[in-house]
């Protein structure tokens, strides 16, 4: 019982000294004035560390869920070539394959649109009838209606971008959108007739999700794209949608193995990975940016610790004299800077987090452009506990760091120093 006293006694020693030195009633001494400054320091840091990493983790889900709107949960292509014929592939297998909702064949070509007399080259997209029962593109309509077909009518609903620039009107029913695509063959680019082939078709409906999509996009029925291009048992994509809780990657997978290395199975990571890997890559840069700024905070730390253990030689020379070990004295000063470190991470934190909240729920701070001018009004916010976890051992591991140096350095000549 006593050995266990003892031990407890040894531990707590250095924490105690550590505490009245942090929280000294003399409010006025320099090395309170200094400690509070590091502890602000760090404070103010962790703060903006973590509110910068949930800004950033709110912008990257409103992007996802924007690509999410327009891309499949997987994508196939032909590994080699533009097209796929549909014998080759087992649609129905594809269907049954557990967690698959649907299997949506696509075709997509670059085309030149005509409206009056403007014209734009963009992306036309024929989908299958069934793409508005997994796809809920529709919600992203801002003008007229989306409609694709009416018995054997077909119509085109346009990105927001396209429309704008060639002035549709989805409510003029007396113009037409006028699509020309390149002649498969060896057809004569100097007859515009011979070189193209052209069908018009009225648009219906306006769509804005993005504007990689906006000005990119028209989408049409698969059998005005096939009529048009014609193709007759060819697609050039096929899109896997999955129902609700389903493993993505486990279903990769087994369409990678049910279709072969001649196929490309993509998921929406890598159907937009350049994007992914650029908004990665630039909350990482964040991360250490303000990492550094940490850092250079944390020498008024050292500069804290260093000075308490200059003022303190009589008291370090006291603790000696009374038996008190360089390792146990050693540890006193250490732990003073742990404290700092930990105060002033833990209140950051809590700071941040109470800012992060009232942001996400009630959306204090707004983006500039006046109202809707953007998809969202204020910045968006995801707190995510991971965050907050690697942001804490951050900070403690800086500020150990930041402790241990002076307390190495000044404690050399530890056994010079006696009680006068």
């Amino acid at each position: 019982m006593s050995g266990l006293k003892l031990y407890y006694t040894k531990m707590y020693f250095p924490l105690f000294i550590a505490k009245r030195y942090l929280f000294s009633k003399k409010s006025h001494n320099l090395i309170n004035v200094i400690s509070m400054v590091s502890l602000t320091g760090i404070l103010v840091g962790t703060m903006a560390l973590i509110i910068v990493l949930s800004v950033f983790n709110g912008f990257e889900s409103v992007i996802k869920s924007l690509y999410h709107t327009f891309n499949p949960d997987l994508l196939v292509k032909p590994a080699e070539g533009k097209t796929i014929l549909l014998s080759e592939i087992p649609v129905k297998k594809l269907q049954s394959i557990s967690g698959v909702s649907a299997v949506v064949k696509v075709i997509e070509e670059d085309a030149l649109f005509k409206y009056g007399e403007k014209q734009y080259i963009a992306r036309m997209k024929g989908i299958s009838p069934d793409y508005l029962s997994v796809n809920c593109i529709d919600t992203a309509i801002v003008d007229g209606t989306f409609t694709l077909r009416e018995g054997n009518t077909d119509f085109a609903v346009c990105g927001a971008g396209v429309a704008w620039i060639l002035g549709v009107n989805p409510r003029d029913i007396t113009k037409l959108l006028t699509v020309y695509v390149p002649k498969r063959g060896h057809a004569s680019s100097f007859n515009l007739s011979a070189a193209f082939n052209v069908k018009p078709i009225h648009p219906a409906g306006v769509f804005a999700i993005q504007q990689d999509f906006d000005e990119k996009y028209v989408l049409v029925p698969l059998r005005f794209a096939k009529d048009l291009l014609n193709y007759n048992n060819e697609v050039t994509s096929l899109e896997i949608y999955t129902k609700p809780g389903t493993d993505v990657d486990e279903v990769q997978k087994k369409v990678h193995a049910m279709l072969g290395n001649n196929f490309t199975v993509q998921n929406r990571f890598e159907q937009n990975e350049t994007l992914f890997k650029v908004m990665k890559s630039e909350k990482t840069a964040i991360f250490i940016i303000l990492v550094f700024i940490l850092i250079l905070a944390s020498f008024n730390m050292i500069g804290s610790v260093s000075i308490l253990i200059v003022e303190k030689q009589k008291d370090i020379a006291v603790l000696k004299s009374m038996g008190a070990g360089k390792k146990s004295i050693s540890n006193l000063f250490l732990l003073q800077g742990v404290l700092i470190t930990f105060i002033g991470s833990a209140s950051g934190l809590i700071l941040g987090f109470i800012i992060l909240f009232f942001q996400q729920h009630y959306g204090l701070l707004k983006l500039g452009g006046g109202q809707g001018a953007f998809i969202i009004d204020a910045y968006p916010v995801e707190m995510q506990i991971t965050d907050f976890i690697i942001v804490f051992v951050v900070v403690q591991v800086i500020g150990l760091l930041a402790s241990y140096y002076p307390v190495k350095y000044l404690f050399r000549n530890f056994d010079k120093i006696h009680f006068k």
